[in-house]
């Protein structure tokens, strides 16, 4: 399924990427299929099936959530969320057929332009992390697929680029890492400059402010969702490693001194958070021997926060807390993502915001 693709740029044309925390209209998820080789060591679908309907029960409550699935699953899907007691009128089932579950990476990102209150979206490729995973050519798609169904401008970015590589405040500042964007694997043939020129064009940022790599594990080569977040257009949360042993330590602290470095759109040092990462998360046999496991992998919802949980009563319970002090207006509800983060991604990487209008 095509749609065309507008021949401008959206900053251009006036639209910019809004920050996650502005009101939202949904959250989309891709459904994972049931035949999906790579949930196997989850004792197949039927366990991150499960854990879907309860991430998109928990979203039912505060905004609607648009689902990506096959035609033939959609009874099948309904069933479960009727099960697990979601707002039904706020579940929308769209047939789309996909791949893999990883909306934030393969989704695409909605721009807004507030001057004439209009939604727009940009498709940026998708080659399975550096064509690690494959296939990947049906969730290439989805950008094109979600423009044709609600009726949408489609600006093609015409470069390979995950959302969970990319971090916005609102102020025109935009976080990344090298390990990603300048990693041979996405763009080889772009210098630094030229994706830069990209982002600036297609999420109408100015700013761009670029970390150096990823943490243990991590499939994406070290996406920023894993690293560090805004929670405002002041604040940065950053992941932290407090055990000099591990091997995530020296990467974050050598990330958290450029964090401090960076300045915001008042020209200001930003307010830096630090959120000490879980215990290594260890899953014997399997192929990741740590688990890229991190609290920064939140999701913003309207009036509430998704936190990602992995079965540390004692570190969950003080990302709670650190999170509860960064969203004070907002509901921090706890999910717990250790049996979705065996494939490497957990609440930010499988989900995408479409952004409300005003």
């Amino acid at each position: 399924m095509t749609t065309q693709a507008e021949s401008t740029t959206p900053a251009a044309s006036g639209y910019a990427m809004p920050p996650e925390w502005a009101a939202q209209d949904a959250i989309w998820l891709s459904w994972p299929n049931r035949d999906n080789p790579h949930w196997s060591a989850t004792d197949g679908a039927d366990v991150i099936q499960s854990k879907f309907a309860e991430i998109a029960t928990a979203i039912s409550r505060f905004q609607p959530v648009r689902i990506n699935a096959r035609p033939a699953d959609h009874e099948a899907i309904r069933q479960m969320l009727e099960q697990t007691g979601a707002v039904m009128d706020r579940c929308e089932l769209f047939a789309h057929p996909h791949d893999d579950v990883w909306c934030r990476d393969h989704g695409p990102i909605f721009v807004v332009n507030p001057k004439t209150n209009s939604l727009a979206l940009t498709d940026w490729g998708f080659n399975g992390w550096g064509e690690k995973f494959t296939p990947f050519d049906t969730d290439d798609t989805i950008p094109s697929q979600i423009a044709q169904s609600l009726g949408l401008k489609r600006y093609n970015a015409g470069i390979i680029l995950e959302g969970g590589s990319i971090e916005i405040n609102g102020r025109g500042q935009l976080l990344t890492t090298e390990a990603v964007l300048l990693n041979p694997n996405r763009n080889p043939h772009l210098t630094r400059e030229q994706i830069e020129c990209k982002l600036r064009d297609f999420l109408g940022v100015r700013d761009i402010l670029w970390l150096e790599s990823g943490i243990e594990g991590d499939d994406t080569d070290g996406h920023i969702d894993d690293l560090a977040r805004f929670t405002d257009d002041r604040t940065i949360v950053a992941a932290v490693d407090n055990d000099p042993q591990s091997p995530n330590h020296q990467v974050l602290q050598s990330n958290l001194k450029r964090l401090h470095s960076f300045r915001n759109a008042d020209g200001n040092p930003f307010r830096i958070v630090e959120m000490p990462q879980p215990e290594a998360c260890e899953v014997p046999g399997w192929r990741l021997p740590v688990l890229p496991a991190s609290y920064v992998n939140f999701l913003i919802l309207n009036g509430a926060v998704l936190m990602p949980t992995f079965r540390q009563p004692k570190n969950d319970e003080r990302a709670q807390t650190i999170l509860a002090e960064l969203f004070p207006d907002r509901q921090i509800i706890p999910i717990d993502c250790l049996d979705l983060v065996q494939e490497g991604g957990a609440l930010h990487c499988i989900s995408q915001q479409q952004p409300a209008l005003g």
